[in-house]
């Protein structure tokens, strides 16, 4: 890929120093805490986090602000310290059948930790948690089952399925394999439209397996494009072709790429949802686009066409540009987040305009792939 200009990298340099500050300030002023949202700008300390599905993604920017620390200096002791602080009680998630989101909670956290050390124990514990996730597959339709009920498949399930094929890979399992292999093209078959939009998600006769319909918890309508869910699309397809190098998944990921990438505004950050009414489709997403351009960059280096994987390439840059110099929080101090704009649940009015920590999490993981990847 080219290089970034040099006030392009001075600007993405500038917010990866200012988000290791708010992730300071953060755990100083709530200890121990793994908040999901912020109300008014302030970190809610107990805000509804159902399944506890993002409690990864804190001490995941940890162990990125850590690994691009000077060594042995004070900064890298302190991330190192505090990164280790916060995944160690994550471990018991590894046997938790009751959540699709495995994924999200060990990629983040003890997958950097493994990738960063190479200890053999917290290779183990990702194998465990791959295999826990592994339970929910449903012979019957071919899919994970969401945590809402047996008959339901998530699009968010695709960023968490990698973690099977991780499990896979690294005990030579084939039934794993064959789950991850056969949650994904059922995916991309009931949730992924012929135009690359996607719906959130799926629901199935339990006795027949038979596919029944999209539907939506967070989007505007079961028909259309919630863009968060687009983002996990594009980001987990391409992770599982990574894994798998099945063409397919390549295909679907670039088809979730050039959706979002067309029907985005002129500053790459999509409105919360593409078919909402006009003026609720005002309302941006910034956790959407941070994780749409931490996945082009990734996919950028995946697909074997320069010209897409330089229009992936830019394409992230821009997004990455826009969310620097509109959303981050640094004109705001009593803002406790790194960016705003943020939605978690339009339909339950929580976190709309927010800090989410997910976006904090892939707006930092872009920077750190645009910047030393």
């Amino acid at each position: 890929m080219i290089h970034l200009s040099s006030d392009t990298g001075d600007l993405f340099e500038q917010a990866f120093a200012y988000a290791q500050k708010q992730v300071r300030k953060l755990i100083e002023k709530h200890p121990n805490v793994y908040p999901l949202s912020t109300e008014n700008g302030k970190w809610i300390a107990d805000s509804p986090a159902w399944t506890h599905w993002g409690d990864g993604f804190l001490p995941g920017m940890m162990w990125m602000f850590a690994k691009h620390s000077e060594p042995d200096s004070v900064e890298r002791t302190y991330w190192t310290e505090q990164a280790i602080k916060y995944t160690t009680p994550l471990e018991p998630r590894k046997g938790d059948r009751d959540v699709h989101d495995l994924g999200f909670l060990f990629f983040s956290s003890y997958y950097r930790w493994w990738r960063l050390t190479g200890d053999p124990a917290h290779r183990e514990i990702i194998i465990e948690a791959g295999k826990t996730l592994a339970t929910r597959f449903k012979e019957k339709g071919g899919y994970l089952r969401s945590f809402v009920g047996d008959n339901s498949i998530f699009i968010d399930i695709m960023m968490n399925v990698g973690l099977i094929f991780v499990a896979a890979r690294e005990t030579g399992d084939r039934r794993l394999r064959e789950i991850a292999m056969r949650h994904s093209h059922t995916t991309r078959r009931v949730l992924v439209r012929g135009d690359g939009s996607t719906a959130q998600e799926g629901i199935f006769d339990t006795d027949t397996g038979e596919f029944l319909k999209q539907t939506t918890h967070q989007g505007y309508r079961g028909d259309s494009c919630w863009s968060r869910g687009l983002a996990w699309a594009l980001y987990g397809f391409t992770t599982c072709y990574e894994y798998s190098r099945d063409p397919h998944f390549l295909h679907t990921a670039e088809a979730c790429a050039d959706f979002y990438i067309t029907h985005a505004p002129a500053d790459g950050v999509a409105p919360w949802d593409f078919n909402a009414p006009m003026e609720s489709r005002m309302l941006p997403d910034t956790s959407a686009a941070a994780i749409c351009a931490s996945g082009l960059l990734r996919l950028c280096r995946l697909t074997p066409d320069p010209l897409k994987g330089h229009l992936y390439w830019s394409t992230a840059v821009h997004i990455l540009r826009s969310l620097c110099e509109k959303h981050l929080t640094k004109n705001d101090p009593k803002w406790e987040g790194i960016l705003r704009g943020g939605v978690y649940h339009v339909n339950q009015g929580l976190g709309v305009d927010e800090s989410v920590m997910w976006g904090e999490y892939y707006f930092c993981e872009a920077l750190e792939r645009v910047l030393w990847n």
